[in-house]
């Protein structure tokens, strides 16, 4: 919930608020910090079996989106599609949800959490390319 006390901290009171009822909301209905707890463990089959994949995958939207509004709030965010490497990250991390269960890497059934969070990766790189490339275009003509 770290991300949320920024706007907690910036005098956004009701937007931090808001946000941190969400996550608790989400977290509680997709069953995420059990998840997380048997993840650590090793137990990747029970945190599968566990998941509420329609609540869950609303937690990337919401975290990144909250670490966007935090950003640009810190004087961030300034420049053209700067948002973009977060969008891709929440998209790619929301899409990649849906397949964790089945995915594997080197043989290895990673889960619902491991998973996901390998595939923040590629979103911000994607982000990042996506950016340079607009920011190229749109600053030539």
């Amino acid at each position: 919930m770290e991300y949320r006390f920024a706007q907690v901290l910036h005098g956004k009171l009701y937007k931090g608020t808001l946000f941190i009822v969400l996550e608790v909301l989400i977290k509680i209905n997709s069953n995420f910090n059990e998840v997380i707890r048997l993840s650590f463990h090793g137990k990747i089959q029970e945190a599968i079996a566990l998941t509420n994949y329609q609540w869950l995958m609303f937690y990337p939207c919401l975290y990144f989106f909250a670490m966007w509004d935090a950003f640009k709030e810190a004087g961030g965010g300034v420049k053209p599609f700067s948002y973009l490497p977060f969008v891709c990250s929440a998209a790619f991390v929301t899409a990649e949800l849906l397949f964790s269960s089945k995915v594997k890497v080197f043989g290895i059934t990673l889960g619902t959490m491991w998973f996901p969070m390998l595939c923040v990766f590629p979103g911000l790189l994607m982000g990042i390319s996506l950016k340079r490339i607009l920011n190229e275009q749109l600053y030539q003509h």
